[in-house]
């Protein structure tokens, strides 16, 4: 733990319960039930910096097991085509420290993977894991520390599939674009109402 996580647990009172789940619950690698849980997720929340400390957070996704488990202590994802900016991979090149968290909303578990990242072009000879999906380059993490995400406040969610053709909205949050559902949901405000 860091000089900051210390001073706040002996601050707040916490490092006694702090060196227990320490001990009980983080790895230097991940055992198999973590490795099982990983194979099995369709999605991960990334979380990358600088060298000069200023941060990214982004969501990755792909079928069950897009992220594979090498061994015990690294992990690979496929970094797909995207926007182009290369806020993440930048990132990595600069600092290769990352945070990984996996949550499972239908199971409500979540697991932290925390590790140093190296960007490849293609370890192992790994296929594209998702149809249709061109890998531009993959990222093998080296795992650190590995242990759960307190499931209290993870909300149940179900997966539900996509209704008609998936509609890209790379303008969502552009100012003065009209919001992709706009006419959907003014049409629907114009249907009668059943009486």
């Amino acid at each position: 733990m860091n000089h900051g996580e210390r001073a706040l647990q002996d601050r707040l009172g916490t490092r006694e319960r702090a060196d227990a789940f320490a001990a009980r619950q983080a790895l230097s690698h991940l055992n198999d039930r973590m490795r099982h849980f990983i194979g099995r997720q369709e999605m991960m929340f990334l979380a990358t910096a600088d060298a000069a400390g200023g941060c990214d957070s982004t969501f990755r996704a792909g079928p069950p097991g897009f992220v594979r488990v090498l061994d015990e202590r690294h992990l690979s994802w496929p970094e797909f085509r995207g926007n182009g900016v290369m806020a993440s991979l930048g990132n990595v090149t600069e600092n290769g420290h990352v945070g990984l968290l996996f949550i499972d909303f239908q199971d409500v578990i979540g697991l932290h993977v925390n590790g140093t990242a190296e960007i490849v072009e293609d370890p192992d000879e790994q296929i594209d894991t998702a149809p249709g999906r061109r890998v531009r380059l993959w990222v093998v993490t080296r795992v650190q520390e590995a242990y759960i995400h307190c499931a209290k406040h993870i909300p149940r969610m179900a997966k539900i599939p996509r209704q008609g053709p998936s509609t890209k909205k790379s303008d969502y949050f552009v100012p003065g674009t009209p919001e992709p559902d706009a006419a959907a949901r003014s049409r629907s405000d114009e249907a009668p109402r059943p009486a």
